[in-house]
């Protein structure tokens, strides 16, 4: 028989139906090949019988026999027709480990011999019997780290105690007493974890978006402040005379140090927050990538090293409060307030009244603290003296010689206001204590015993100090706004009716939490004086 012609392409062994390489090839009456299977099927969907090439028709379904010769051909020339179909490795492909050259892509791997094969190369593993013995799998990469380096044997198993993949023998030695499961099973636990892991880092991801949002918020804010803050100062300034443009200059320039310190802050802040949402969003790309992998063995030595979220600050306590500019006007001109006393009772306290009832705080009377004589209302909003000394329980937080009573509430930073009706008093006391007032022998009321607060009668209005501050008594007094800055150590009294200032003690020392105090004073000092302090709610169209 002649040798057949090498020259010969695939599309001589190829069904005009297909298109592919001739299976089973079988010939009709006209001369043409067709794999059996297409053709049967062809006329099969036909009403008439006739050939796909030349469309010759027949009478009856032609009887089909074999092409013995071009079977032999496609038998023959089919192993270089495999190599030829076979396609090239590509990127992120297991390759060929036996293929010179251009490689093919794998299209097996061997367990034993440890080789990926295309398949040209994986002929022998089908054929020879000793070779149909070995464990073939899906293209591997990698395939020495699959081993146990101390057994030269497959890790199949995974140690559920070190959390380490291991091999058959591992079992007996190294890992005797430990319980170990296959691959698969593991793999299917660290898959509903990893889902887990996801959750929690989009979560952690948001949280932080939502604190930049916040940071950026409270800068637009004080930025709002401050202009604020600098056209009140240039108004009142300017209406005051050329003597004062240095102090209108030293305010200006106070403030916008106070802004550019607060961004600073919350640009320093946001560079953090930002970091680690890369940080968390490139972490999520690892969560995502390994989810979508089927390699177990990879999945699970890769799984460790994600398991936990990279180490991330905690934010929750983290603020970047906007810095107060509540008395910086004042403390400006209390400088000139020699020369400038006239001037200063100038100053627009409405406006100052308004931005500080912005921090206003809702606080109710704590009845454990309310002296014996104190009848408090059932929402502890107002306290008035019953005249009756009653008989409670002895709690050592209770005020047992000062008839007052504090505020659950309690303040250790930040900013806060509240306003306490005083209509128709003739005597009071309102302020701000530190928690560890003394409750029993409680005499003398200065801010170095930690004691902030006015005091009121008929006759006058005086802060409380060493010496005492009188204030200008005021007709018709019937609310007292209180204002704290924690940080800055300001403490302010406002007239809420007149909408006036009254007082403010600068440089204040806070160095613990501070209460509300309320003390209604005796029902019979100075006349009748049983009327209630009532805690008021703040209203800015006053």
């Amino acid at each position: 028989m002649a040798s057949a012609n090498p020259s010969w392409s695939e599309e001589n062994f190829s069904c005009s139906i297909c298109l592919d390489v001739f299976s089973i090839p079988v010939s009709t009456p006209c001369g043409h090949n067709f794999c059996r299977t297409c053709i049967t099927k062809f006329w099969d969907e036909q009403v008439k019988y006739k050939c796909p090439v030349c469309n010759e028709l027949f009478n009856t379904r032609p009887d089909l026999r074999v092409n013995i010769l071009i079977s032999e051909m496609v038998d023959r020339f089919g192993t270089s027709l495999q190599v030829k179909e076979q396609p090239c490795v590509e990127p992120a492909e297991v390759p060929c480990d036996v293929c010179t050259g251009t490689q093919l892509k794998a299209v097996k791997s061997c367990l034993v011999c440890l080789i990926s094969y295309c398949q040209t190369h994986l002929e022998p593993h089908q054929r020879v019997t000793v070779l149909k013995k070995h464990r073939l799998v899906e293209p591997m990469d990698r395939l020495d780290d699959r081993m146990c380096k101390k057994h030269d044997r497959l890790l199949e198993l995974f140690c559920k105690t070190e959390q380490v993949c291991v091999c058959l023998l591992c079992t007996v030695t190294d890992h005797k007493s430990h319980p170990v499961v296959p691959l698969k099973e593991e793999y299917e636990v660290k898959t509903a974890q990893l889902g887990k892991i996801e959750a929690e880092v989009k979560q952690l991801i948001q949280e932080r978006q939502k604190n930049i949002q916040e940071i950026k918020d409270t800068v637009e804010r004080s930025i709002a402040d401050a202009d604020r803050e600098i056209a009140d100062g240039v108004q009142v300034l300017t209406a005051l005379m050329r003597c004062i443009e240095k102090c209108q200059d030293d305010l200006n320039q106070m403030v916008k140090e106070k802004l550019k310190s607060t961004e600073k802050q919350a640009e320093d802040l946001i560079k953090g927050l930002e970091q680690e949402i890369e940080d968390l969003t490139n972490r999520s790309s690892e969560v995502k990538q390994l989810s979508q992998t089927n390699d177990h063995l990879h999945f699970l030595q890769t799984f460790r090293s994600l398991k936990d979220p990279p180490p991330t600050r905690d934010w929750t306590t983290v603020e970047v409060r906007p810095p107060s500019y509540v008395g910086t006007l004042r403390r400006s001109l209390d400088q000139l307030e020699e020369t400038l006393n006239m001037e200063m009772k100038k100053l627009p306290d409405d406006a100052e009244l308004r931005r500080v009832q912005q921090y206003e705080v809702d606080v109710t009377l704590d009845p454990d603290t309310a002296h014996p004589k104190l009848i408090l209302s059932e929402d502890g909003k107002q306290v008035h003296d019953g005249g009756v000394v009653k008989r409670i329980p002895y709690n050592p937080k209770r005020f047992t010689r000062c008839i007052s009573v504090l505020t659950r509430q309690s303040f250790s930073s930040g900013r806060f206001y509240f306003e306490v009706q005083v209509k128709d008093k003739t005597a009071w006391w309102l302020g701000v204590v530190r928690e560890s007032i003394d409750r029993k022998d409680w005499t003398d009321r200065t801010p170095e015993t930690g004691c902030w607060i006015i005091l009121y009668n008929k006759d006058r209005l005086i802060f409380s100090d060493d010496p005492d501050v009188r204030l200008p008594l005021r007709a018709g007094l019937q609310k007292v706004g209180v204002f704290v800055d924690y940080d800055e150590g300001l403490l302010s009294f406002y007239d809420v009716e007149a909408r006036v200032h009254l007082y403010s003690s600068t440089g204040c020392t806070f160095s613990e939490a501070l209460h509300a105090l309320l003390s209604p004073c005796s029902h019979v000092f100075q006349g009748n004086n049983s009327a209630p302090l009532i805690i008021s709610p703040v209203n800015q169209t006053d």
